[in-house]
């Protein structure tokens, strides 16, 4: 019984799982935009709207902490110039996901997960 344990496993262990989600976060900051699948996507959500309310404080810690996840440095520092001064009042929500049919070779449901403004 999985009962009190949150999140999605992708049929993955700990480390693939965590790499997965860290490469589609340095992903979604850097373009803005991704597609990916809806589970994917929903995971990711969770990590992306934490990393962004970490790094509102903008200070030393913040940013160390999310360089952590992060993987290139420059979308570090895009992630503290230009999107948390635009997302600086939003009390959450920083995400959006629309539905974009099922994927041509297995049917799984696509989605595309973007940062809004």
């Amino acid at each position: 019984m999985r009962h009190q344990k949150s999140g999605r496993r992708f049929n993955r262990d700990t480390d693939a799982r965590k790499a997965l989600m860290r490469n589609l976060c340095t992903s979604l900051l850097e373009s803005g935009r991704i597609t990916t699948t809806e589970a994917r996507a929903k995971e990711l959500r969770r990590w992306v709207e934490r990393l962004i309310t970490t790094a509102k404080d903008q200070d030393v810690n913040a940013r160390r902490r999310v360089s952590e996840e992060v993987s290139k440095p420059e979308v570090v520092e895009r992630l503290f110039s230009n999107l948390i001064p635009r997302l600086a009042e939003r009390p959450g929500g920083y995400t959006r996901i629309i539905h974009k049919g099922p994927r041509l070779g297995d049917a799984a449901p696509m989605v595309i997960i973007e940062l809004v403004d």
